[in-house]
């Protein structure tokens, strides 16, 4: 396996990150390689911009930037290849659970472990994966506000309705007491497994969050020789 070449067009597995890979996710040898491909063209798109923003003293600076798959490529991604149409909000949550260094871009390692998940994740970690995303302030509970602002942001609020955040404070209750498992007011993940278990609909109960099945066959086909 040859070494890092270290620019955009250079960029592939080195030896060890490749081992490393193969021991955690559930990819070939070929879908690994292709999958750098992918990511390489990705990264070196027109539409790249990676580079996260920072606030110093109080005023937003664009650090330098860093290689890897920004938001805007990220967001399209999701809706062209994955035809996951949800709205900003979610977009946005799924972004950061792949950037888990908060560096702004997906770095060629997390965007192999996201997609290892993605398309080939076991229950768990679906069910780990659509929590991380739905618990907004990473708290490690599903609060009912937090039910509210995400049924909220998808669903299409009708012109005839008077107060349409009614139906979602409502649809937000029905939520809590299907999730809610020990009755505490809130969702830990210890209760959103256990829900999810006895509904399995219930797992993107607040967005779509995962591609379908034909979808992810779809995308594995592309990385084979």
């Amino acid at each position: 396996m040859p070494e890092d070449g270290g620019g955009a067009k250079g960029v592939t597995l080195t030896a060890k990150v490749f081992d490393t890979l193969k021991k955690r996710t559930k990819f070939s040898r070929a879908e690994l390689e292709a999958l750098c491909k992918i990511y390489c063209k990705l990264i070196t798109s027109p539409g790249q911009h990676a580079g996260p923003k920072t606030i110093i003293n109080g005023m937003p600076s664009t650090a330098q930037t860093i290689e890897g798959i920004d938001r805007i490529i990220f967001r399209e991604l999701m809706h062209n290849t994955f035809d996951i149409l949800t709205e900003d909000t979610l977009i946005e949550r799924m972004f950061c659970c792949w950037d888990r260094d908060s560096e702004g871009a997906i770095r060629l390692e997390a965007w192999i472990l996201g997609l290892d998940v993605f398309l080939r994740g076991t229950q768990r970690e679906k069910l780990e994966f659509c929590f991380r995303i739905y618990d907004l302030n990473n708290d490690g509970y599903i609060t009912k506000d937090e039910m509210f602002q995400l049924l909220k942001n998808c669903l299409i609020k009708q012109p005839s309705e008077e107060d349409p955040d009614e139906g979602v404070r409502d649809l937000s209750e029905l939520a809590l007491r299907k999730l809610d498992v020990d009755r505490d007011g809130k969702v830990s993940f210890q209760d959103y497994e256990t829900a999810i278990k006895e509904e399995p609909l219930l797992l993107e109960a607040f967005g779509q969050c995962l591609p379908t099945e034909e979808n992810c066959v779809s995308f594995l086909s592309t990385l084979q020789p």
